[in-house]
């Protein structure tokens, strides 16, 4: 893990954004969820919405956090090339990633992926 600073964090969905885009991950994640290729949305959102737990997580954090879709972060960061999902530490330096996409593939539930935040991404214990 960097020790620069941490400004906030940024997660990246393995989706891409719009209403034609969440219809068709809502119809993945109904009838073939096991091949869905985001863990992070499969982990953080029900079909429909953002689990409350997240969202309470989420806010009981002391960084700013940002959620973008795979495209949005293409078109905001052209050069950064990361296997996603992801999440990725704000820096004075940049981006840096501290949970990356095999790391994600591998947490089961909320409570892991929250773990994995706190440790890799925050450094607390």
């Amino acid at each position: 893990m960097t020790t620069d600073p941490i400004k906030g964090l940024l997660f990246v969905y393995n989706a891409d954004s719009g209403l034609f885009n969440t219809l068709a991950d809502i119809g993945h994640k109904m009838f073939s969820p096991q091949t869905y290729s985001c863990q992070l949305c499969a982990i953080t959102h029900g079909l429909l919405t953002e689990k409350a737990a997240w969202r309470e997580f989420i806010g009981s954090l002391e960084v700013p956090c940002e959620f973008l879709h795979r495209d949005e972060l293409r078109r905001r960061e052209p050069d950064l090339e990361i296997d996603l999902p992801a999440v990725l530490r704000i820096t004075d330096d940049g981006l840096r990633v501290c949970i990356d996409a095999s790391t994600l593939r591998g947490c089961r539930d909320l409570d892991a992926l929250k773990g994995k935040i706190q440790r890799l991404c925050l450094g607390r214990r």
